[in-house]
C-alpha cells in the first residue's frame, strides 16, 4: 500500500502522522496531496465525509509552506465555528514537528482582540469562518495580498447560510496568482456555481461517486406518526444500550424541545444550535467527544463537519428540506472504518421523501420495526450482565467487606441472589415497559386530526378573533402556523363564533403554543392576538365564553408535558448553564442511554 513518505511528505509531517495512528493515505488524499504539491493549478475535489478532506488539503500545504516567514500563506474558509476549530486543531497537530508554522483560527462569538493579537505575531494558516474573516480584513488585521492557497471547505454550506457576499470580499483581496482548492462531500449545481466562477480551469478529482453515501453505513426508516415520533426516538435510544448518536433537527426551537425532553426522561442528551454562546458550544462538544453526553441533539448548521469517528447512529427526527443535507447527516456515521447505521422517522406524507435520497446516495432504506418494550428489556438487561460479566474484580479493594457481605447474604441461593440483583438494576425499564403499546399499528396511535375522537389527546385554545374579524378555519390554520410552533404540529377541531374562536393543538406543544403566541406578539388585520387554554366544552354554541372555563393566559404556567417544556424567557440562560452543570455531577452508572434512577 501507498505511504505517506511515498506521496511526496516530508518525514517531520509523516512522523507526525505516525503518531495520530495514521498508517496510509485514503483515497481521497492518495490523488489530492501529490496534485496539490506538484502542481499549482485550482482543484475540484470530491470525497465522502469521514475520508480525511482536512488531511487532504492541509497537508500538501505544509509540506511547501515557508515557515520563515510570518506573512499569511494559506487562507481556510469554513461555514461554521466548530468545524473551523476542528481544522486548526487537525493542523497543529499535523505540523508538531514542523518548527516556526503557527496556525490562528478566527470566528465569531470568540474575542476578536486575542484573535488579532494571535495574527499580528504571524500566522502562515488562517482558519476562518467567511463572516469574521470579513470582519479582520476590513480592520486590516488580517492581509491575504501575498496567499498562495485559498481554501474552500463545505463550500455549498456556506452558500446556503448566506455568506455569498462574504466570499466575493474574501476573494477580492486575493492574489490572482493564488491556488484554489474546494473540497466537499457534495456537489450541488450551487458548488458547480462556485467553481465556474472562483476558479481558473479546475482538475477534478473524487474519491467515488458524487454525493453517493458512504458503503459503510446503513439506512433505516422507522413509519411513524406526529404521536409516536418521540416515542420511537426513545425506544431507538433504549434498544441501543451504548447508542453514541446525533439527532438532527431542523430548527433551533425543534433541537432544543427534543433535547429538553430526552433530558428529562432521564437519558445523557444536549442540544448544539445556533442560539447557544460559544462557550456552550465548546462544553456541550468537549462532552460529546469524552461521550458523558451520548446523544447530540443539533440543527444541520451547528453539526456541520463534526469529527467525531464512533457514532453508532444518526437519527433524522424529520428528514432535511434539502436532499443533500441527507448526505451530510449520514456522513457522520460509519467513519475512519467503522459501520453506522443512519435511521430516519418518517410519516406516511414523507416516505415519498425517501426516493430521491435513494437515488442520490445510491443506497436503499430498509423499513425496519419500531422495537418493542419486551424486545428493548432484553437487550437491556443483556447489556446490563455483559457488564457484570467484564467487570474485573480488585480482591485487595473490597476484601476488608466481603465477610461481612458473605455473612448478610448466606441465607439466599445463586438464583435467588441473581433474581435480586437483576431486579434492583432493571425494575424501572420492566415496569416502564410492561404494558408498552405496539408504535408500529399505527392505527391505535393515529388519532382522528378533526374529529371528537382526538379531544383526549388535544388541548382546547380560545383567541380572541372570530367572523367579525374575517377569521376563517384556513385563515386559522395558517396564523398557527406561522408562529412556528413546531413543524407539522396537529391541529385538532376549530369553531369560528363571531367575536372570537376556539381551536384544538395537540396538547403535547400546550406550553410550546403559548410561549409561541407571547414571544412573537402576532397581528390579525391589525388586532393583538390572544390565546388562552380553556376546558373543552362545545356545549354553548351562543358565542360566549363559559364562567367556570380554566383558563390559563398565554404569561402564565404550562404543562410541562411532552415536548412543551416550560422555559422561562428571562432566565432560561441561566436555568440552561444551571442544568448543564447539575447533568455534569450526575453519577454515571455506566453503558449508554436512559440514566438509572434512585429510587
Amino acid at each position: 500500500m501507498t505511504t505517506f513518505l511515498e506521496l511526496g511528505l516530508k518525514e517531520d509531517i509523516t512522523k507526525a502522522l505516525t503518531d495520530l495512528g495514521y498508517e496510509n493515505p485514503t483515497v481521497i488524499q492518495e490523488k489530492a496531496i501529490p496534485q496539490i504539491i506538484s502542481s499549482a493549478q485550482d482543484l475540484k475535489a470530491f470525497a465522502q465525509t469521514g475520508t480525511g478532506k482536512t488531511a487532504a488539503f492541509s497537508l500538501p500545504i505544509l509540506e511547501q509552506l515557508d515557515a520563515n516567514s510570518k506573512e499569511t500563506q494559506a487562507i481556510i474558509l469554513s461555514p461554521t465555528r466548530e468545524l473551523a476549530v476542528q481544522i486548526g486543531n487537525n493542523i497543529n497537530d499535523f505540523s508538531k514537528y514542523l518548527k516556526g508554522v503557527k496556525v490562528a483560527t478566527v470566528y465569531g462569538g470568540a474575542n476578536i482582540e486575542e484573535q488579532i493579537r494571535s495574527l499580528k505575531k504571524g500566522a502562515q494558516i488562517v482558519v476562518g469562518t467567511p463572516g469574521r474573516t470579513v470582519d479582520l480584513i476590513s480592520r486590516k488585521a488580517l492581509k491575504l495580498g501575498n496567499i498562495k492557497w485559498l481554501v474552500l471547505d463545505e463550500a455549498d454550506e456556506m452558500l446556503n447560510m448566506g455568506f455569498k457576499d462574504e466570499l466575493d470580499k474574501v476573494l477580492a483581496v486575493t492574489p490572482t496568482t493564488k491556488q484554489t482548492l474546494l473540497f466537499s462531500a457534495t456537489f450541488p449545481k450551487e458548488v458547480e456555481a462556485i467553481a465556474k466562477n472562483y476558479m481558473t480551469n479546475p482538475v477534478e478529482i473524487s474519491s467515488g461517486q458524487k454525493n453517493e453515501g458512504s458503503n459503510d453505513v446503513s439506512h433505516e426508516y422507522y413509519l411513524i406518526n406526529e404521536k409516536t415520533r418521540y416515542l420511537a426516538l426513545k425506544r431507538i435510544a433504549d434498544v441501543n444500550p451504548t447508542i453514541y448518536a446525533i439527532v438532527f433537527c431542523r430548527t433551533r426551537r425543534e433541537t432544543q424541545q427534543v433535547a429538553d425532553s430526552l433530558i428529562k426522561d432521564g437519558y445523557n442528551a444536549d442540544a448544539l444550535h445556533g442560539d447557544l454562546s460559544q462557550a456552550q458550544r465548546d462544553s456541550v462538544m468537549d462532552k460529546f467527544r469524552k461521550k458523558s453526553v451520548q446523544i447530540l441533539v443539533a440543527t444541520d448548521v451547528a453539526a456541520r463537519g463534526l469529527d467525531v469517528n464512533e457514532l453508532t447512529h444518526v437519527i433524522n427526527h424529520k428528514l432535511p428540506d434539502q436532499i443533500e443535507n441527507y448526505t451530510h447527516r449520514s456522513g457522520r456515521t460509519g467513519r475512519a472504518g467503522n459501520k453506522g447505521i443512519s435511521i430516519a422517522l418518517v410519516t406516511k406524507k414523507d416516505k415519498s421523501k425517501l426516493r430521491p435520497i435513494e437515488r442520490i446516495i445510491k443506497k436503499e432504506f430498509v423499513q425496519t420495526e419500531i422495537p418493542s418494550g419486551k424486545e428493548i428489556c432484553q437487550n437491556q438487561l443483556m447489556h446490563l450482565i455483559d457488564k457484570v460479566q467484564n467487570t474485573e474484580v480488585n480482591e485487595s479493594e473490597i476484601e476488608a467487606f466481603l465477610p461481612s457481605i458473605y455473612k448478610k447474604l448466606e441465607g439466599f441461593s445463586r438464583e435467588e441472589l441473581i433474581q435480586k440483583f437483576v431486579s434492583l438494576e432493571f425494575n424501572t425499564f420492566l415496569s416502564y415497559y410492561e404494558n408498552a403499546p405496539d408504535l408500529n399499528d399505527l392505527s391505535k396511535t393515529e388519532s382522528n386530526s378533526r374529529g371528537k375522537s382526538s379531544s383526549e389527546n388535544m388541548t382546547r385554545f380560545f383567541i380572541n378573533l372570530g367572523r367579525k374579524d374575517k377569521l376563517n378555519p384556513a385563515r386559522l390554520i395558517g396564523l398557527i402556523n406561522e408562529q412556528r410552533i413546531t413543524d407539522n404540529v396537529e391541529i385538532g377541531a376549530i369553531d369560528i363564533l363571531d367575536t372570537f374562536s376556539f381551536f384544538e393543538i395537540d396538547k403535547n406543544f400546550e406550553t410550546t403554543a403559548l410561549e409561541a403566541f407571547e414571544a412573537n406578539s402576532p397581528e390579525f388585520n391589525g388586532r393583538g392576538v390572544q390565546i388562552e387554554v380553556t376546558k373543552k366544552d362545545r356545549s354553548n354554541g351562543d358565542g360566549k365564553r363559559r364562567g367556570g372555563s380554566n383558563r390559563r393566559r398565554s404569561s402564565g404556567g404550562g404543562n410541562n408535558s411532552g415536548f412543551g417544556r416550560k422555559r422561562n424567557s428571562d432566565n432560561s440562560k441561566s436555568r440552561r448553564s444551571s442544568k448543564t452543570d447539575n447533568r455534569a455531577k450526575d453519577k454515571k452508572t455506566g453503558g449508554f442511554g436512559r440514566r438509572r434512577r434512585t429510587r
